[in-house]
C-alpha cells in the first residue's frame, strides 16, 4: 500500500462566491496581506493571505469569467474547504481508495502569477475526497508543483501578525462518524479526545471535530447559523499570531468589533464572511 504522510494543512478555503471585491476589503480591514487576485484556469478566482508553511484563500468567481467548471469546488459560503498536504506522486489517490476513503479523480490545473521579472504559471494537481467524507464542504489534497511561486517573502507578513493557520473546527452532531475516514486515513495515534468530539494533529495545527454544544461553548453567538439536522458543518477558523496585542491593535484600528473568549480573539461571522475567525497566539 502506498504511503501517506502524516497530516499537515496545505490551506483552507473561505467560498465568497461573487463576492471576492467585498470579500477582500473585509479581510484586508482584518489586517491581512493579500495577493492580487489570481484566475484559474478551471474558470474561478482567488486572493490569498500566505503564511508560513500554509495559507488561506479567499476562493470566487468574475462573472464574466464563468465557465462550467467555475463550479466544480461545489463548496458552501463561507469556511467551505480544508486542504491537506499529499504525497508527491501522481498515483496519491490510489492510496486514499486503498483506506477505504472514496475520492474523485486527480485532476491538474494553473494560474499565472505576476512577478517582477514577469508572470509565471502556478501549477496545481488536487484530488478531493468524496462529498459524503467532505463535512458538506470540500475536502482535498494539493500538490504544489511550483510552490516558491506561492510561499513568497514578500507575501508573508501581515499586518494582524498572522503566521499560520492552528485550528480548523467542523459542528458535526456525531463527531466519531465525520471523522471515521480520516481515522482510515491517518490512523489513530494522531487523534485525541476532547470535551464533545475528537481532534485530529496536523502539524502545528489541528482539525477539531465538536458537537454543535460544544462549538457553542467555544465560539458562542460568533458562529455562522449551524444545521438543525445536526448534519455536519465547517464553521470556524483559529490563526496562530505572533502577538495578541498586535492582532487586537489592527482589528482595532479597523474598527471590526472583536471579543475575548479563553485566550483567544475572536472576530464573528457577520465580520469576516460567514466562519467564526479565531486568533491565538
Amino acid at each position: 500500500m502506498n504511503a501517506i504522510p502524516p497530516p499537515r494543512f496545505d490551506h483552507v478555503v473561505v467560498n465568497v462566491d461573487d463576492q471576492l471585491d467585498a470579500s477582500a476589503e473585509t479581510y484586508r480591514r482584518l489586517g491581512f496581506q493579500l495577493t492580487e487576485r489570481g484566475h484559474h484556469t478551471l474558470g474561478s478566482s482567488n486572493h490569498l493571505a500566505i503564511f508560513g508553511t500554509d495559507y488561506l484563500e479567499l476562493l470566487g468567481y468574475e462573472p464574466a469569467r464563468v465557465t462550467a467548471s467555475s463550479t466544480l469546488w461545489n463548496m458552501p459560503p463561507g469556511l467551505g474547504g480544508l486542504v491537506f498536504k499529499p504525497g508527491a506522486d501522481a498515483g496519491f489517490r490510489d492510496a486514499i481508495v486503498a483506506r477505504g476513503v472514496p475520492a474523485e479523480e486527480s485532476r491538474e490545473f494553473s494560474r499565472p502569477v505576476d512577478l517582477p521579472g514577469g508572470p509565471q504559471d502556478a501549477r496545481f494537481r488536487v484530488t478531493h475526497l468524496a462529498p459524503e467524507v467532505a463535512f458538506n464542504g470540500r475536502v482535498f489534497f494539493c500538490h504544489h508543483f511550483t510552490p516558491e511561486l506561492v510561499w513568497r517573502p514578500e507575501w508573508q507578513s501581515h499586518p494582524n501578525g498572522v503566521t499560520g493557520i492552528a485550528e480548523f473546527v467542523v459542528a458535526s452532531g456525531d463527531p466519531a462518524r465525520a471523522a471515521a475516514p480520516y481515522r482510515r486515513l491517518y490512523g489513530d495515534a494522531v487523534f485525541s479526545e476532547t470535551e464533545g468530539g475528537v481532534v485530529l494533529t496536523a502539524g502545528q495545527g489541528c482539525l477539531s471535530i465538536l458537537t454543535p454544544d460544544a462549538a457553542r461553548a467555544r465560539f458562542g453567538d460568533a458562529l455562522p447559523a449551524l444545521p438543525t439536522d445536526g448534519a455536519d458543518r465547517m464553521a470556524a477558523l483559529v490563526l496562530r499570531t505572533a502577538a495578541l496585542v498586535q492582532t487586537r491593535a489592527t482589528l482595532q484600528a479597523s474598527a471590526v468589533p472583536v471579543r475575548e473568549a479563553g485566550g483567544m480573539l475572536l472576530v464573528a461571522a457577520p465580520d469576516a464572511f460567514g466562519l467564526a475567525l479565531g486568533f491565538v497566539e
